[in-house]
Parts: structure tokens; sequence; C-alpha cells
């Protein structure tokens, strides 16, 4: 009952966040319809004298290596000069982030509706300062984001279109990079297996679930290559992706429909 308690009060939460209410259906059918008047949102960048920061995506399976390259580019970029901050979804640091936290550690349980809204809430907790910091001239590093929760999710058998509904209205990232890597090299690596979503059959589900999502803009970049080769593609793409947000590449947002 706490689940289904807590899945409705996230559900009207983001209702009124994304889209008006008047769109959507009854919040007991768990249905997100997604015949809607939202196409790309595209969103001047309101001060041309400051050039704004690029919002630049990793995914893939877990173990992928995702955090480290974050890392590595984040220290390639601000050796450049470039204003840059690195975060990572789920941000655990929040109120929604620790409920999270606990559930990924096995520590509760809670409906598959229930967790994927808290995902996506906690991404929505930061939509707007990441926003600020964009308009600001700060290049945003983030490791996961949308794509991760609803390959996530819709791996464990939800609609994949109910999935991608309360990301609609969050900001569109400028670059996904996939770092592509198949669910047993993912296995073979150090710490698999803490957390809740690494197995190998789920990953594999997961894995179909991007290959679902993913088009022709995403970076994709073997991730059994060795670091360094990876880092380097991965600094080519993205500095490439932080000079045209400079020379004024519209904001737009999450998802055309």
């Amino acid at each position: 009952m706490l689940a289904i308690s807590l899945s409705s009060y996230i559900f009207r939460s983001i209702r009124r966040i994304v889209v008006p209410s008047q769109s959507l259906s009854a919040h007991s059918s768990l249905k997100f319809p997604l015949k809607c008047s939202f196409r790309q949102i595209y969103m001047e960048n309101h001060n041309t004298n400051n050039p704004r920061g690029a919002l630049i995506v990793l995914e893939g399976l877990d173990r992928c290596g995702k955090t480290s390259q974050s890392s590595r580019l984040f220290s390639y970029l601000e050796g450049l000069g470039h204003s840059v901050e690195s975060c990572r979804f789920p941000d655990r640091t929040t109120s929604v982030g620790q409920m999270i936290s606990s559930y990924l550690s096995n520590e509760s349980q809670l409906d598959d509706h229930t967790i994927h809204l808290l995902f996506s809430a906690n991404r929505w907790e930061k939509r707007s300062l990441m926003e600020a910091k964009l308009r600001s001239g700060t290049t945003l590093i983030v490791d996961r984001y949308s794509y991760s929760g609803v390959a996530f999710s819709s791996a464990k058998g939800l609609d994949i279109e109910w999935c991608k509904a309360p990301e609609i209205g969050l900001l569109a990232p400028d670059l996904v990079v996939y770092l592509d890597i198949t669910p047993e090299k993912a296995a073979e690596r150090g710490g698999y297996g803490a957390e809740r979503y690494e197995k190998l059959e789920f990953q594999k589900k997961v894995a179909q679930s991007y290959y679902s999502l993913h088009d022709a803009s995403w970076k994709i970049i073997d991730a059994t290559l060795p670091i360094e080769d990876i880092e380097k593609q991965l600094q080519e793409v993205a500095l490439d992706c932080v000079k045209k947000c400079q020379k004024g590449k519209s904001i737009s947002l999450l998802w055309p429909c």
C-alpha cells in the first residue's frame, strides 16, 4: 500500500510539472498518453554575449566505464579552460535520491512504477539548476540521464512510451555518448553484482532497450578498447559539441513526439 500511495503522489507531482493536467489520463490507470503537441522545442540563448555550455551525457550498461570516462573528460575540458561541472543520476544526495539509493542497495522494496517515477523526479529536482548553469556558460558532463531511466524500466516490462512520458520537458542532451559493451564482458569487470540491477540476464534486456532508444545522433564508442583510446574518441566528439553550443546552438527539450 505504501508503494501504491507513493507512486500516486509522485505521479501527481510530475503531472503538474510536465504537462497540463487535462492532457493526461486518470492517474489510477498508470498510463501516460503521448498524443501531445510536443515537438522538439527550442529555446533561445537569452544571453548572446555569454556562449552557453553543452549538456553531454554518457550512457551504457553497468560497468561500461562511464564514471571513469566522465572524470577524464572533465579534466580534459577543464584543462582547456572551459567552465565544466560533472554530475550523475541518480543524485543520491537529495531526499528522493536517498530513497533510490536504499532501493538500489536492496534495503527497500518499491513497485516498478514507483521507482521509475522516483528516478524521473530525481532528474526534475536538478532541471532548473542545470539550465541555469548551461546558460551561464558551464558545460555539464552527466553520468546517466533519461535514457537510462527508460532503458532500465522498460527492461522490467514497463511500456516504453509510459516510461518516456515523465521525462518530457527535461533538458535534451547536446551529445549522447553510448559506451558499447556486451553484457557478458561487463559482467567480467570488478565489482559487478553489488547493486540490484547488476544481473547478467537483466542487463541483456537493458541492452535491447538501449538499442530501441538510440538514434543517428548518438555517438557509439567501443567500451572494450583501451581506456586511452576511448578517452581520445570521447574528447574529440565532446569538444566538437562544446564548440557548436558556444556558437549559438539552442537548448532543446525532451521528448520529441
